[in-house]
């Protein structure tokens, strides 16, 4: 079982926002310019980036979808900060 995670994320208010985001990114869009563009999370500015973290450091369903979802796949989650699109880059 993975111990630690690295993931990159888009934190936006609505569930439309996020699904065209995923759209985009299926497309060929940039993760880091859409991050920059329509996070709401101070990661933002770092392209999404959440750097590497342990399981059980994030609330549950995005802790979730890092240490059970398919790598590299942007994924939709819903938490009480509101939509993220969550792309897994590896576990540890």
């Amino acid at each position: 079982m993975a111990k630690t995670a690295a993931a990159l994320h888009i934190l936006v208010k609505h569930q439309e926002l996020a699904e065209d985001i995923i759209k985009q990114l299926k497309r060929g869009a940039k993760f880091d310019v859409l991050a920059k563009r329509h996070s709401t999370c101070p990661s933002g500015k770092k392209g999404g980036s959440l750097g590497e973290f342990k399981k059980g450091q994030m609330v549950p369903a995005f802790d979730k979808v890092c240490f059970t979802g398919e790598l590299l796949t942007p994924h939709l989650v819903k938490t009480k900060f509101g939509w993220h699109v969550v792309k897994v880059l590896y576990r540890t």
